[in-house]
Parts: C-alpha cells; sequence; structure tokens
C-alpha cells in the first residue's frame, strides 16, 4: 500500500493540503476501492451466470433490457429497492433484521484480505489465511440467524442444513489450507503467492504437487458457497427457498449480494493458494514499472479467479442436487481423507525435499 499512500500525499501536497490529513483520510480509499469493485463484481456477475445458464441449457437468458440484456441486473436492483421490506409478526425482529447485515460485513472484509498485486493488499496480517478463513465461515451464523429468527419451520431446516454441510467441509478445507502452509513455509497470502514464483511459470505453482487439495478445495468452496451440487439450505424439497425464506426486498438482495461477492473472492482465494495468485504464468511481466506492472498483476488474479467461477457456473448447469445424506457422507468418508493423505503428501515433499538436497 506504500505506492498508493505516496500517490494519494503527493496529490493532496500539489493542491495545499497539510499530510495530516492525508493519514487521516488515506484509509478511507481501499474501502472505497472495495465497495466500488463488489458493486461491479456482482452485477457482471448476476449477468454472466444467467447468460451462461442460458447458454448452457440452450435458452437465451436475459435479453430484453438493455442491449444483450445487460442492464438487466439493474432493472432487478431497482425492483428489488422499490419492493417492500416485510417482518413476520411473530419474528425476532432485532435478529431477523440483524441477520443480513452479519452476512455483508465478513464479506466485505474478507475481499479486503486478498492480495491484489505486490503493492496492494488493504489488510495484510502474518496469519490473514487463518483470518480469511474465519471470515468466509463467519455467514453460517447469519444463515442460523435468519433460519431461526423467521419463525418459520421451514426457514429453519434450511439453517441447520446450512450448518451441518459447513462444519462438514471446514474439516477437508483446513487440511488442504495447512498443506499449502507446509508449501510455502507461512500462513500469509502474500508470502504464499510469492513462493510460487518460479522461472517455469505456472509449473511452479502449488497446483502440482498439490492437484488433489486443489480438487478437494474447490469442492469445499462450492459447498461452502452453497452451490449447487450443495445449495440444499436455499432449494429445500418442498419447493421455497430455506433459510431466506421470509426476506423480502433489500434484505433477501444483501443475501443475494454476498453470494456472488463470496464466490468472486472465494474463487481468488482459491487462486492465491494453488494458481500463483497474481504472478505470471509465463514466470515474467509483460509490463516492468510501476503502476502498469501493479494492474498486470491484478488482471492475472481477476482472470484465473474468472476461469475458476466460469466451471463453478459450468457445474450448477450440470450436475443435479445431492441429497443431505450423501452430502454428509461425501465429505466425511471421501473428502477428509483424501485432504489428510493430500497434507501428508505435502509434507514429504516439502521436508523429503529439503533432506534429499542436504
Amino acid at each position: 500500500m506504500n505506492y498508493l499512500y505516496f500517490l494519494y500525499i503527493e496529490f493532496l501536497q500539489r493542491h495545499n493540503i497539510p499530510q495530516l490529513f492525508g493519514d487521516i483520510t488515506f484509509y478511507f480509499i481501499p474501502f472505497c476501492i472495495i465497495a466500488v469493485a463488489l458493486l461491479l463484481v456482482v452485477i457482471v456477475l448476476v449477468l454472466v451466470e444467467r447468460k451462461l445458464l442460458g447458454f448452457f441449457t440452450q435458452r437465451k437468458g436475459p435479453n430484453r433490457v438493455g442491449w444483450w440484456g445487460i442492464l438487466q441486473t439493474i432493472a432487478d436492483a431497482l425492483k428489488l429497492l422499490c419492493k417492500e421490506n416485510i417482518t413476520p409478526d411473530k419474528a425476532d425482529k432485532f435478529l431477523f433484521n440483524l441477520a443480513p447485515i452479519l452476512v455483508f460485513v465478513p464479506m466485505f472484509a474478507a475481499v479486503g484480505v486478498i492480495p491484489y498485486s505486490s503493492e496492494f493488499t488493504f489488510i495484510n496480517t502474518s496469519t490473514n489465511v487463518i483470518l480469511y478463513l474465519i471470515l468466509a465461515a463467519f455467514p453460517v451464523l447469519s444463515i442460523f440467524l435468519a433460519g431461526w429468527a423467521s419463525n418459520n419451520k421451514y426457514s429453519l431446516f434450511g439453517a441447520a442444513r446450512s450448518i451441518a454441510q459447513v462444519l462438514s467441509y471446514e474439516l477437508p478445507m483446513t487440511f488442504v489450507v495447512l498443506s499449502v502452509a507446509v508449501l510455502a513455509s507461512s500462513l500469509n497470502l502474500t508470502e504464499i503467492t510469492l513462493a510460487q514464483s518460479s522461472k517455469f511459470g505456472a509449473l511452479g505453482w502449488f497446483w502440482i504437487p498439490c492437484v488433489l487439495g486443489f480438487v478437494i478445495m474447490f469442492i469445499c468452496i462450492l459447498a461452502e458457497l452453497n452451490r449447487c451440487p450443495f445449495d440444499l439450505p436455499e432449494a429445500e424439497s418442498e419447493l421455497i427457498c430455506g433459510y431466506n425464506t421470509e426476506y423480502s426486498g433489500m434484505r433477501f438482495a444483501i443475501f443475494y449480494l454476498s453470494e456472488y461477492a463470496m464466490m468472486f473472492a472465494n474463487a481468488m482465494f482459491l487462486a492465491i493458494l494453488f494458481l500463483g495468485g497474481y504472478l505470471s504464468p509465463f514466470g515474467k511481466y509483460f509490463f516492468g514499472a510501476a503502476p502498469l506492472v501493479y494492474f498486470e498483476q491484478a488482471f492475472w488474479l481477476f482472470l484465473k479467479a474468472a476461469v475458476l467461477i466460469f466451471i463453478m457456473i459450468w457445474i450448477r448447469a450440470t450436475l443435479p442436487r445431492l441429497a443431505i445424506y450423501d452430502l454428509l457422507k461425501f465429505s466425511w468418508v471421501v473428502l477428509l481423507p483424501l485432504s489428510i493423505i493430500n497434507l501428508f503428501v505435502a509434507v514429504l515433499i516439502k521436508f523429503g525435499g529439503a533432506v534429499w538436497m542436504a
């Protein structure tokens, strides 16, 4: 963040504004950047997913509002803004209104943990991998509150399913993250990215020694996001929406916004762990000087995330929904043992290679 800080201070000095003002207001810049970027990303992702699902299932998708339907997402947002926010009479009104906020704020913070380039990392700590995992799992609390506070049994069933699902898939995900931490000797996302630097480009990334962990992590992220074939909390057999059945208007839109924002954040997180993050797949950057190199690094990260999101959408259009017992059994019987094996292999590669070199 030093580069952005000095640019900001230099801009203020040109306009005879004291540096103290810049030191105080500088930290609002990352907040504004993240807010604007998330809004644009969600608008684009919603449209792209609907168009891709239409393509995969031989339908047209949105094509009436604006050219090629590009204004459809904006029209949906305006519709939700105009709809009434209804609160059931027997609901716990405080928790009912708190749940959408609790799902939005952790998502917002999780996006700030991601290192977008070698210079732009808004929240950089020595253990920001753990911080990200906590923030990414935190929305399960809001889902539980939404199901409980709605005073709707079907909403509560959906919330209970979500808790069981997240708890089941968090454990194999943790073992996979530990394997990456072993290979990188760090729990910092920037250091994990730099540990994958190689003159061979993509061949030096962690997806090669941890290809099994990469697949497990991808599956667990789908389960964390409640996306098909793991979308049981939002798709009951009774054909209602699940934990957010009683929500309408902008409160429903916040749940919807958070899902797509977390999909984008988790795709970048997966790209950082296994696909080199903002590193170039060619082993070198086309631009060698700032600030262009920082934009190139962000481009590579976004491109990798876009490919992963495309695969997520492809899976949604292809695979059927799992039954709840198959979903839980798959995690405990298949993914958990494989994740432990993946960790064992990572330890062998890391320390076995060191012993061999010695």
